[in-house]
C-alpha cells in the first residue's frame, strides 16, 4: 500500500516510516504540515494517509482529513498523544479508518491494515 505521512515530529515520522517499509507497505512522502500533505495528494496519490491530529501551520490533522475525505475519499487514519473526547469527537465526525493513540509500534499498524477493507 502506497502511504502518505503527514506528521510534524521527525522523530516520530522517520520511525513511522521504518515501522511501515518493514511491513511492505511503500512511504511516498513525509509531510510535516496539513497544507503540505493537501498540495501534494494530485501528485502524490497514496492508497493510505497517516495523519498526525497537531500539526505545524494553521491547519490541523482533522480539518485537512476532512478535507480529504470530501475531495478525494482517501483513507485516512488519526494519530495523536491527546485523546480529549472533543478532540476525538472532531475526529470521529470526518470517519477516519482508525484513531491511533501514541506510541505507535509494528503490532498497532499489522492490525490496522489487516482490519481495512481493500481499496478497489
Amino acid at each position: 500500500m502506497d502511504v502518505l505521512i503527514v506528521e510534524d515530529e521527525r522523530i516520530i515520522s522517520l520511525a513511522t516510516s521504518k515501522m511501515l517499509e518493514h511491513l511492505g507497505h511503500r512511504v511516498l512522502a513525509r509531510v510535516p504540515s496539513a497544507e503540505e500533505a493537501l498540495s501534494r495528494l494530485e501528485t502524490l496519490r497514496p492508497d493510505f494517509i497517516l495523519m498526525d491530529i497537531h500539526l505545524e501551520g494553521p491547519m490541523d490533522g482533522i480539518a485537512a482529513g476532512d478535507i480529504i475525505r470530501e475531495r478525494w475519499n482517501i483513507p485516512v487514519a488519526y494519530t495523536t498523544a491527546y485523546t480529549d473526547p472533543d478532540t476525538r469527537h472532531r475526529a470521529e465526525a470526518t470517519k477516519p479508518v482508525a484513531f491511533l493513540a501514541k506510541p505507535l509500534t509494528v503490532a498497532v499498524f499489522e492490525h490496522l491494515f489487516e482490519s481495512m477493507p481493500k481499496r478497489s
